[in-house]
């Protein structure tokens, strides 16, 4: 009997164990990226144990990896509705629900239960949350991009589950994405969370992969290549490096960035993920119909719904010079990406397909305001914007460019010369004189010593000097003489010529012949025996004295 007791309490042992370690595995595997890998072991966990609040929570994280919230959801709801109310499966609702775009204070709500649930009461844990929920909270946090979930919340919690779990990395490299989101000056601090993961486990790659990833950001090349460095010798099959340094060399050296593809073929999950990459590594090496025939396999495959197959379209169809093929696909791409997945390229893409068909610009424009709307960097948000400002400007639609060339300055905080250059000629070339006049005095403020600046402003006085601006081309002359007294032997004739402008105007507009007379005359200070200035000096002269009172 006791045999036997002996043996059933193995088994048991030996299926805790199992599950644990096929758990593990199941993590490792969203981890690295191996979202196929990381499925298929949780729905055999979850098909083995459907009632088990961790083998739901797991599976519908495999899910989520696998871009698939409408089946996490499911998941998580037959869990609720069969009875399973559990504080995993709250986090896991209030994860999923973040992701497609829900109330965020009821994510938020559910958080707090979990947590107030997994609480100790009693013992050495009295009032200690329990570190694993914290971390599942922050994980839920840390997904997504910047506009999903509260990453300072998440920050808070997976502080919390770092002083209570002192083993687990997980926890900093959640923290460490957290910081990521909220960009600015957080790269710091995500840089010291994910060097924490990897004191706590080495043998874990991802946070030197993260931190790698943010030096790429920067283009410092020798750091991204030491971090991604330490992440292959943490493990040398950790697939998502090869990818971003693919990433990295797609557009500045395709014969590396192959090496570097055919290693991430190799050691990733075989599914449409990976199709896509080889297939877009074709692409980036010219192989333009090889590209559009595999991108075709995919559709007529299992990966005919993949998010990112349209753009694979729309590239290749740009490159083969079918635009009208190219924009058809863009537009799906759009309407069905969620925002995560969109990608700067892609928008430039989109910019450069629509300036091809006139009247699509405000399309083009509308979604480089999403890509403004949706990313942290200062820098990508500057590219957008500069983008559509010369999409406008090619388009000669003038106004629209200044709209775009204001919010692009404004963000940069500074304005060099040549800013001020293409703000004030996109406004004159808009004919709108009154900014042009504007944009063309601060130019000449910030830099006195550029002629530009004083043309714009005589330009555009010139078009609005009419009978209700009278005298505004003439202080906008006066200005430019300023500038050009202080090289008389180079400027004389320009001067010259200022002063025969403002004379004709007081003589035929104003009909102010004392003043017209003095401009006169400091034209022949220049030029003393100019035969015409003289001869319009007598006339001047004469009709001064005709307008003189006679004295009785």
């Amino acid at each position: 009997m006791k045999k036997t007791v002996s043996l059933v309490m193995a088994a048991i042992v030996l299926v805790i164990v199992s599950n644990a370690q096929s758990v593990n595995d199941g993590i490792k595997f969203i981890n690295y990226q191996k979202t196929k890998s990381a499925v298929d072991v949780f729905s055999k966990n979850y098909n083995s144990n459907s009632k088990d609040p961790e083998a739901i929570y797991w599976y519908g994280q495999a899910l989520i990896a696998n871009d698939d919230y409408v089946a996490a959801k499911a998941v998580y709801q037959k869990a609720l509705q069969d009875g399973v109310n559990d504080p995993w499966i709250w986090i896991g609702a209030g994860h999923v629900e973040m992701l497609q775009g829900g109330d965020l204070n009821s994510a938020k709500q559910k958080f707090e239960q979990a947590i107030t649930a997994t609480t100790g009461t009693k013992g050495k844990n009295k009032g200690k949350a329990d570190p694993a929920i914290l971390t599942a909270i922050g994980r839920a946090n840390a997904d997504g991009g910047s506009k999903f979930g509260d990453p300072n919340y998440g920050i808070e919690k997976l502080r919390l589950a770092g002083e209570l779990d002192k083993t687990s990395s997980n926890i900093y490299i959640y923290m460490g994405i957290c910081y990521r989101k909220l960009g600015g000056e957080m790269g710091g601090e995500a840089v010291k969370a994910f060097n924490e993961a990897g004191i706590r486990d080495p043998k874990n790659p991802v946070g030197f992969h993260q931190i790698g990833q943010i030096y790429s950001s920067q283009n410092n090349v020798e750091l991204m290549n030491e971090f991604f460095g330490k992440a292959i010798v943490a493990d040398i099959d950790y697939p998502p490096v090869y990818l971003d340094w693919f990433r990295y060399y797609q557009n500045r050296d395709v014969n590396i960035a192959k090496d570097y593809i055919e290693k991430y073929v190799t050691i990733a999950d075989k599914d449409c993920k990976t199709d896509y990459f080889y297939t877009d590594y074709l692409f980036r090496a010219g192989k333009y119909q090889e590209s559009l025939d595999k991108t075709k396999a995919m559709d007529a495959g299992d990966c005919k719904s993949f998010v990112m197959l349209p753009i694979l379209y729309a590239y290749n169809y740009d490159r083969l010079g079918d635009s009208v093929q190219a924009k058809s696909y863009l537009e799906k791409f759009f309407a069905t990406a969620p925002i995560d997945k969109i990608e700067p390229s892609h928008y430039e893409l989109a910019v450069k397909v629509y300036s091809k068909f006139p009247g699509s610009e405000m399309v083009a424009a509308s979604f480089l305001q999403k890509a403004i709307d949706n990313d942290t960097s200062k820098v990508n948000k500057m590219m957008y914007m500069k983008e559509a400002a010369d999409m406008f400007g090619k388009a000669q639609m003038y106004n629209e460019q200044v709209k775009w060339l204001n919010q692009y300055n404004t963000l940069k905080g500074t304005m060099g010369e040549y800013d001020y250059y293409v703000i004030t000629n996109a406004a004159y070339s808009g004919m709108d004189y009154v900014n042009t006049m504007q944009y063309a005095q601060k130019y000449i403020a910030d830099f006195y010593d550029k002629p530009q600046g004083y043309s714009f402003n005589i330009r555009a006085a010139r078009a609005l000097d009419t009978t209700t601006n009278p005298g505004i081309l003439v202080e906008a002359l006066l200005y430019n003489n300023t500038y050009l007294a202080k090289d008389t032997a180079k400027n004389n004739k320009s001067i010259a010529s200022n002063y025969y402008t403002i004379m004709i105007h007081y003589a035929d507009k104003m009909k102010d012949y004392s003043t017209a007379l003095e401009y006169c005359n400091k034209f022949l200070e220049i030029y003393p025996e100019d035969p015409e200035m003289l001869g319009i000096k007598k006339q001047l002269e004469t009709l001064v004295n005709k307008a003189k009172p006679t004295s009785k």
